[in-house]
């Protein structure tokens, strides 16, 4: 960090720029790609999440991150951005590559270090992203040891770095979040995710069915905001169940369901590995039946809700529980319970063209992000056609057990001062301040 210190603005600019392009390049982003899916046999080896990179380069060059960052000046308040220090990274073994670039990115725009802890499941692909880095950095001069990486990860070696390092931003399951914030250290947890989706009798049925197969598929449905639960109007549901099957959906017979479940949770109600982020063929396979070649996703009919009711749950794969709802209130009252289930916090979303719905939603669903019409799986975390922060970690809010509901980004990097000059008084009178109560009797 000393080595960078002197930087201005336009060196740390072309540093981010020469990191996520070693990383991010179509060339290397495939190459990792593939290299992750070989390694913990999650995923799918096409670099489909590239884009995060571009956007979260974007977002970083268009702000500033030392020096004045921001001024108000009738609040007589000036903002100098600092870096936060020395980052603990915890790596998720479901993003091996473009999570560290992205992080990457951040932290030397505001000149952090990073210290990376890759899942044990995808360190080889952790470590090389990070090796790919270092070359950049090393090629214009720069110090390489900004970024570096665990080669032998481990718990206790984790929760030691958590401890030594200035601030964790930990990506990944919740007894990785538990543990960053119990390491003494400030740290910037993410929420476990249950997308659910609400596609009322005003949607695009073919754009809500299209978009639900992007989400349930991009990555066999391994990233958190993956569309898990989809809640349909009773009035459209055999149209858009059609439709989900005319994008490839397959939908279980009740046989296969209860196969499906035992394959796919253990008799604690855990997941089980191998269906996490698996093609839909594969976990298919586990379970005990057999899919057409053109069926990319499964699809469950479901209407009970609750912990023992585990497709009401996280399924971080390839599998899609459908709901019929009667008249909005109920599509309410099912968001409620779903939250209840899991999810809490994370995000979820809805297919209307009907503001009253969008906002009654809104007013009620205890989430941190709401995606109105888009495909749940991707814009949770910012994209290039809605004004979401682009990142790789979702705060999740007190509801999540999360300090932040905001997607963690080039802010959540810096130490910010906040220098003050006297304004001219602002002082209401105490009737204003009062109200009502003013000169009353006390109670």
């Amino acid at each position: 960090m000393q080595a960078v210190e002197t930087y201005d603005q336009a060196a740390v600019d072309r540093l981010c720029r020469a990191v996520a392009w070693a990383g991010g390049n179509e060339g290397t982003a495939t190459r990792l790609a593939k290299m992750s899916v070989d390694e913990s046999g999650m995923g799918s080896p096409e670099p489909k999440r590239r884009a995060k990179v571009l956007g979260i380069l974007r977002d970083a060059l268009r702000q500033k991150s030392m020096g004045i960052i921001e001024e108000i000046p009738e609040k007589g308040i000036v903002k100098y951005a600092k870096p936060a220090g020395v980052i603990a990274s915890l790596i998720p073994v479901t993003s091996p590559y473009i999570t560290p670039i992205g992080i990457a990115i951040y932290a030397i725009k505001c000149k952090d270090a990073v210290i990376f802890s890759p899942h044990p499941g995808s360190r080889k692909t952790t470590n090389e992203t990070v090796r790919v880095m270092r070359a950049a950095l090393r090629k214009l001069g720069a110090s390489e040891d900004v970024l570096q990486c665990v080669e032998r990860p481990s718990i206790p070696l984790a929760n030691e770095l958590m401890r030594l390092c200035d601030l964790t931003i930990a990506t990944g399951g919740p007894a990785m979040v538990s543990a960053a914030y119990s390491s003494g250290k400030p740290a910037y947890g993410v929420g476990p995710g249950n997308a659910t989706m609400v596609i009322d009798e005003t949607a695009d049925i073919a754009e809500a069915a299209r978009n639900t197969r992007i989400s349930k598929t991009n990555d066999h449905g391994s990233g958190c905001s993956a569309d898990g639960n989809i809640l349909v109007d009773a009035s459209i549901y055999e149209a858009f169940l059609k439709q989900l099957q005319a994008e490839g959906g397959y939908v279980v017979s009740g046989r296969e369901k209860a196969a499906l479940e035992k394959a796919c949770w253990d008799a604690g109600g855990h997941r089980t590995p191998n269906t996490i982020a698996r093609a839909a063929a594969v976990v298919a396979d586990l379970a005990g039946f057999a899919i057409p070649d053109d069926k990319t996703f499964l699809v469950v009919e479901e209407q009970l809700i609750g912990r023992q009711h585990r497709f009401s749950t996280e399924k971080l794969g390839p599998v899609l529980a459908i709901f019929k709802y009667d008249g909005f209130d109920q599509a309410l009252d099912k968001v409620r319970q779903i939250f209840e289930t899991g999810g809490k916090g994370h995000s979820c979303g809805i297919y209307s063209h009907s503001d009253d719905h969008i906002h009654r939603l809104a007013l009620m669903a205890p989430v941190s992000r709401i995606m109105v019409r888009q495909v749940q799986s991707s814009s949770n975390a910012g994209t290039f056609t809605n004004g979401m922060p682009m990142t790789s970690s979702m705060g999740c809010g007190v509801w999540g057990g999360n300090i932040t509901n905001e997607n963690i980004s080039l802010k959540h990097y810096m130490n910010v001062t906040w220098v003050s000059r006297p304004i001219p008084e602002d002082r209401p009178s105490e009737q204003e301040l009062f109200g009502e109560f003013w000169d009353s009797e006390t109670f």
